[in-house]
């Protein structure tokens, strides 16, 4: 058996990984192994930020015992169309919630208690103190429930919301989470809105203009989704009435000319919440699973789409 690794030497991807009996390891590093070894991986772990990039440089060697590619990233839309058939794709789902988390909290506790504006104030040695907003007794909702948005609950938690509600595709019981159909109605009465939801053929452009129409004045929108999710021009012109912090945006990276970098309200951060060093660590440890459910042959994890999803 033999697996791709996103490391730059074999001493690397053993020091981080560790050795699984039968699995033999090639690093993505090691052009003249990888073509060595093409005909018989069945497991490629790619990094995370240069997923596609990457993979178009393996996509010239045949791979035809491939089973399953490994993302580092916990979105996997990019990589559609670019995995052929037969082969499944695996997702990173529980190496950036902690760490995505702790940026949605953070973009929040900025907006609302005006922290950029503070940053801005020290650089001209402005002391001008105004009264903020608190995350304390509001009504939090969750769009796209899942292992992220479980983890923003979790740090959320700690701040004594009023209410926290939960949206997803489809209803739940354990914990309560409510329908995406359910969205427009639960609105209304939301401080505080999480995106966290990967872009689907159901999330894209799912926060409109009509949809955004229905929060109140005043209320804050997070997205630490995919800016894909949201109408970029919908949140310019609402911007001043409702609140955005923002760490994905659409498009990627943000145009220096676009209104967005100046509409009131607005906080952005540039597509960092899995930048961060606990992300490494934890991708780590994905990939080792993956490789010792290679050698027991079971069931790899984080399947989310292909045969074998």
């Amino acid at each position: 058996m033999r697996a791709w690794v996103p490391y730059t030497s074999l001493e690397e991807a053993y020091a981080r990984v560790g050795r699984h009996e039968g699995v033999d390891l090639t690093v993505l590093d090691d052009v003249r192994g990888l073509e060595a070894s093409a005909d018989e991986v069945e497991l490629v772990a790619l990094p995370n930020f240069t997923a596609t990039q990457i993979w178009g440089d393996l996509e010239r060697l045949d791979k035809p015992a491939l089973r399953v590619v490994q993302l580092g990233s916990a979105g996997y839309e990019h990589m559609l169309g670019l995995v052929r058939e037969g082969v499944s794709i695996a997702n990173a789902a529980g190496v950036h919630d902690a760490g995505t988390a702790e940026l949605a909290v953070a973009l929040a506790l900025a907006n609302l208690r005006g922290l950029d504006t503070f940053a801005r104030q020290q650089q001209t040695h402005t002391w001008s103190p105004f009264f903020g907003t608190s995350l304390a007794d509001k009504r939090v909702l969750i769009y796209g429930y899942g292992h992220i948005g479980a983890a923003v609950e979790r740090r959320v938690a700690g701040f004594d919301p009023a209410e926290v509600v939960r949206v997803a595709r489809s209803a739940r019981t354990e914990p309560v989470v409510h329908p995406a159909a359910d969205l427009h109605d639960l609105l209304p009465v939301a401080d505080v809105v999480f995106i966290t939801a990967p872009a689907t053929h159901d999330t894209i452009g799912a926060f409109d203009a009509r949809t955004l129409s229905f929060l109140h004045d005043g209320a804050l929108v997070v997205n630490v989704g995919r800016g894909r999710i949201m109408d970029t021009d919908a949140v310019v012109a609402e911007a001043g009435r409702l609140r955005f912090a923002l760490d994905v945006v659409e498009p990627e990276p943000l145009p220096a000319d676009s209104p967005l970098w100046d509409a009131p309200g607005v906080t952005i951060a540039p597509h960092v919440g899995g930048a961060n060093d606990s992300a490494p660590v934890r991708y780590d440890r994905l990939i080792a699973r993956q490789l010792a459910h290679l050698a027991a042959g079971e069931r790899f994890d984080n399947i989310v789409w292909g045969p074998l999803s």
